[in-house]
């Protein structure tokens, strides 16, 4: 008696007797176990199409050359990755130690990697990132076009990255890398409170325009170089206000600008920084102090019009002495002047005046103060 066992097409049989691998058995094939061997002999049928041979006495059969001849075995090192594809397409990424893969029924290709290498670079590297075990075996940092990348390992720093997709192998050391902005940046120095060479405190807003210009001298020189250039332009503006009085400070803004960042420049060098430009934004006062400034610009202003009031009163006095002068001195053009007034007199009216010989001017003086006589109330 005996039990009859199929093995398919794409399956394989491996026999065991009393728990050691025996032979392999190819598919397509039936299989006769007696049945008083059952306790001995035991049958174990795998499927070829799952591509990747798992079994916990591994190690074992592909010692077998029969066995092995029908798998790509693959005895990978700690320093070592392989890419599996099948049929064109990738099955899978595997790290250190053995690995079987069926050679039918599909095509199996293996690519092993070095590591030692670090970079990792292939034409289908978009295909092996999107892969889920590349998440496991792969890192990597995509660097834009106004960014340097600076790539430690171990902290030395071993490369600095120019624009692009850049991929390492994980497990090559401690990998990380620093992402420096190359592209133009403020500080805005707000709030500082300061104190000037005249005893008035104010508060002073700085702006401080920037960019980083080494990169390796940014990230070695300080922790944090824009807090760094911060606090040094911070300490420059506060040298720099203090040794100005309030009228001096508040007279010329743009030197006190041109004061910091002369001062500021050196510093910034020393921290792989150009600075651009610096600026007073604003300049506080407390509210007292508001009060009387503005309480000095009104008597100023008021001091200033009463000026050109009292200039344009003695410009209008000497202008009416030079104008008696010159009619004194000309008779015919003092006639002119008195016909010129006796037609603003005799404007919007219906009177009319017969005038005799003698002098014009005696004559209107006689009729202003006859009229003036005829219209005074009488007395009871």
């Amino acid at each position: 008696m005996f039990i009859k066992r199929h093995i398919g097409r794409y399956e394989r049989g491996l026999l065991f007797r009393r728990g050691d691998f025996v032979r392999p058995i190819t598919g397509a094939s039936t299989y006769r176990l007696w049945i008083w061997n059952w306790r001995r002999d035991r049958l174990q049928i795998v499927d070829t199409t799952k591509t990747k041979f798992e079994h916990a006495q591994l190690d074992l059969l592909v010692r077998d050359d029969r066995l092995r001849e029908q798998l790509i075995v693959l005895d990978l090192t700690d320093a070592q990755r392989a890419l599996v594809w099948k049929d064109g397409r990738l099955l899978s990424i595997v790290g250190p130690g053995r690995h079987a893969f069926w050679k039918t029924p599909f095509q199996i290709h293996v690519e092993t990697c070095d590591i030692a290498e670090f970079r990792f670079t292939h034409p289908k590297l978009q295909a092996v990132l999107q892969h889920p075990d590349a998440v496991k075996w792969l890192d990597g940092v995509q660097v834009e076009a106004s960014e340097d990348v600076l790539l430690y390992r171990d902290g030395v720093l071993i490369d600095r990255l120019s624009e692009g997709l850049h991929v390492f192998w994980k497990g090559t050391g401690k990998v990380r890398w620093k992402t420096i902005d190359r592209r133009e940046q403020v500080a805005d120095v707000a709030g500082q409170e300061i104190m000037t060479s005249d005893k008035v405190s104010l508060r002073v807003n700085l702006i401080v325009t920037y960019l980083v210009s080494d990169a390796v001298r940014a990230t070695q020189a300080s922790a944090d170089f824009a807090q760094a250039l911060y606090r040094e332009a911070q300490l420059v503006l506060r040298a720099a206000v203090g040794a100005k009085s309030l009228d001096l400070l508040l007279a010329d803004k743009e030197s006190v600008g041109g004061e910091v960042r002369a001062a500021l420049v050196s510093r910034a060098e020393q921290l792989g920084v150009t600075v651009k430009s610096v600026g007073l934004r604003d300049i506080i006062l407390p509210g007292d102090m508001r009060v009387l400034l503005n309480q000095v610009v009104a008597a100023q202003k008021e001091a200033e019009a009463n000026l050109i009031k009292r200039r344009e009163e003695t410009a209008a006095a000497r202008s009416q002495a030079n104008t008696a002068k010159l009619l004194a001195e000309n008779p015919l053009l003092q006639r002119l002047k008195e016909l010129e007034l006796l037609k603003d007199v005799l404007a919007d009216t219906h009177a009319t005046f017969v005038l005799g010989q003698g002098d014009l001017t005696e004559q209107l003086r006689g009729l202003v103060a006859q009229k003036s006589v005829a219209m005074a109330p009488k007395s009871s």
